[in-house]
Formats: structure tokens, C-alpha cells, sequence
């Protein structure tokens, strides 16, 4: 797996003395993986197949937001920091939702040919973004998976996504007060829910809301290079989200 990663070097003693001794440290398989794991880049699979499930899930997301009526009741100023600050956690649980799975592999090194005909042509011929790391896309996927082992309910999405949209903890918010009580309703509901549906198991909710607080972590930047990038190119996803939210209702995605 790292033929071409700075592992492979010409002194080659080195590399096996680090084996040996990272074996002797510790057991773990981290300690086993490429030197260079932070840095090698990745790119899906199937990017035209998950691309467009993503798209549909997004789609969904911003729906769900504006169908909402105490979202629509939100002074302008802040549905659009909500937005911005929950569009990613609320996209991921829609994933998990809708059980998306996607692989990646390595990003593809250009040819030796394809360097020299882009020799001297202009940078804007080339994408502007950067690849995910494999690291990065790793940790994105141990987040659906945690969130796919604990079998969510339809309800138990509903009111989940409530709880994670109406977050009073976004700076600069105007009505504070209202959010906060929007959010305590929003739990409140999915304790109830959980209670007739779960009651050997008095940890779910809390499980469900620390799982949940771990989607929040996942950067926009990776998120948007990972699924959009291959259809928007350079556009600002929140400019687009924005469009979504406010002119525009049932659109994809579209380069």
C-alpha cells in the first residue's frame, strides 16, 4: 500500500529498524500503519454514483430545514449562522439515514506527460481545492458507523435533527432565548421517544447525543472537497446552500 509514499526510501536499514522498534513500543495497529498515512490523498471511488446520493441527501437537508415553521419564524440573521454552523452534522445523519456508504482510493499522481503539456498554462486550469486525506476520511467514516450501530428510529432522526439545528451555542444569535427552548423541545421529545421504544437501554440518549456531538467535529472543508467538489468545481457551497434555502426548492446540484 505505500510503494510511493516517503517510507520506501533508499535507506531502507532505517525504515526496518523504525519497524522493529514501533513493534517493541506498542502493539497497536496504528503504530504498524505508513509513515506518511496524515498525508496520502484520497478520492471516491465512484464519485458520479455518490456524488449524486450526497446531492439528493443534501437536498433533503435543506428541505427539512425549510419546512420547518419555527425555523421559517427565525429572524433572517439567523437561519443563515444555523445554517452555516449545522448544515454538515445535519448532512452526515442524513447519510446514516439514508444508509450512504462510499469507498475512496488514492488519489491518482499525474503522469509525467500530463505535467509537461500543463507545464506553463494557467493556474486557473487547474482545480483550486485539495484532496481529502486518507486520515480524515477514515475518522468521517467511524462517525457513520457509530451512528449506523445504534439503529436510529425515524423519530428518532426527526427529533435528533431538531436538537442538532437549533443549537443555541452559535455566536452572534438574536433569538437566543427562542433557539435554546427549540433545542431543550427538541431533546425532550427524543427522550420521550425513547422511552417506550428502548426501555431496558436508560443510556440511548445520552449515547445518541455524545455520538452525535461527534459529527459536529467533522470540518465543512472535508465534507465539501469529498462530495461536492466533483460537481460545483469552485463555486462557495454556502452561497449555494443559501440559494437552496431561500430561492430555489427541490434543485441538485449542478456544476
Amino acid at each position: 500500500d505505500c510503494e510511493r509514499c516517503q517510507c520506501h526510501s533508499e535507506d531502507k536499514h532505517t525504515a526496518i529498524l523504525y519497524t522493529l522498534l514501533s513493534q517493541n513500543l506498542s502493539h497497536s495497529p496504528v503504530q504498524q500503519r505508513c509513515l506518511c498515512h496524515q498525508r496520502r490523498t484520497v478520492c471516491l471511488r465512484t464519485p458520479h454514483v455518490t456524488c449524486q446520493a450526497a446531492s439528493d441527501v443534501l437536498v433533503k437537508t435543506i428541505s427539512f430545514m425549510k419546512n420547518l415553521p419555527s425555523f421559517n419564524l427565525l429572524p433572517r440573521e439567523d437561519q443563515l449562522l444555523l445554517l452555516d454552523s449545522c448544515w454538515v452534522p445535519l448532512f452526515l445523519l442524513g447519510l446514516v439515514q439514508e444508509m450512504v456508504t462510499f469507498e475512496v482510493m488514492e488519489t491518482p499522481a499525474p503522469s509525467m506527460l500530463k505535467k509537461i503539456l500543463l507545464n506553463g498554462q494557467s493556474k486557473r486550469q487547474e482545480p483550486e481545492w485539495t484532496q481529502p486525506t486518507l486520515a480524515a476520511v477514515q475518522r468521517l467514516q467511524y462517525c457513520l458507523n457509530t451512528f449506523w450501530s445504534l439503529d436510529l428510529s425515524p423519530k428518532e432522526y426527526a427529533y435528533l435533527k431538531g436538537a442538532i439545528l437549533f443549537n443555541p451555542d452559535v455566536p452572534c444569535l438574536r433569538a437566543f432565548l427562542y433557539i435554546k427552548s427549540l433545542q431543550q423541545e427538541a431533546q425532550r421529545a427524543l427522550q420521550e421517544v425513547l422511552q417506550p421504544l428502548h426501555p431496558e437501554d436508560q443510556g440511548r440518549f445520552a449515547r445518541i447525543l455524545l455520538i452525535a456531538s461527534t459529527l459536529k467535529s467533522i470540518p465543512p472543508a472535508l465534507i465539501t472537497d469529498l462530495f461536492f467538489r466533483p460537481i460545483i468545481g469552485n463555486a462557495d457551497i454556502m452561497e449555494l446552500l443559501t440559494e437552496m434555502l431561500y430561492e430555489i426548492t427541490g434543485r441538485q446540484l449542478a456544476p
